[in-house]
């Protein structure tokens, strides 16, 4: 484990963790919950996040064209990702992920600088079943998005790497 996430870990346990009776997004009921958002909308979280982000996908080889998802979980987590790789000089462009269009402008489920025919990779905030990666999924390929992975910065372990 790298040292950047090593101090991430123990930041999500000391500000994340919730314990108590909790309904997730996936409809399951569970005795502990991760309030991600209480790290990644943190100035020191953020850059943590955004630094373990970038390392994990230097560690895949090439970096991809873009890195996004579904708004609003994934949004903190690709705007510190692409400042952090903006900072070190690296190209990275960010996206979102809308659950509907906007009802105005471009009426689109994508948002940001990409393009069809770009690779990139699917961020989430905390992922139970993987439906919301898969949803981000589905919206990136119609827009023509080539998905190369998806990075979670919290993993429950209830069946998101299998779907």
């Amino acid at each position: 484990m790298t040292e950047t996430r090593s101090e991430l870990l123990k930041i999500i346990e000391a500000r994340a963790l919730k314990r108590g009776t909790f309904t997730l997004a996936s409809g399951r009921t569970a005795s502990f919950y991760l309030d991600a958002k209480q790290v990644v909308l943190d100035s020191h979280g953020a850059m943590l996040v955004g630094k373990a982000i970038l390392e994990r996908l230097q560690s895949f080889g090439e970096l991809p064209d873009a890195i996004g998802g579904m708004s609003i979980g994934a949004d903190p987590i690709t705007g510190a990702a692409v400042t952090i790789a903006g900072t070190a000089g690296l190209p990275l462009k960010g996206f979102m992920v809308r659950k509907e269009p906007k009802g105005h402008g471009m009426q689109r489920y994508i948002e940001g600088p990409v393009e069809a025919g770009n690779r990139v990779v699917i961020v989430e905030d905390v992922t139970t079943t993987g439906g919301s990666s898969l949803l981000a999924i589905d919206r990136a390929v119609e827009f023509g998005l080539k998905v190369e992975r998806v990075i979670t910065v919290i993993d429950r372990l209830a069946g998101a790497t299998e779907a």
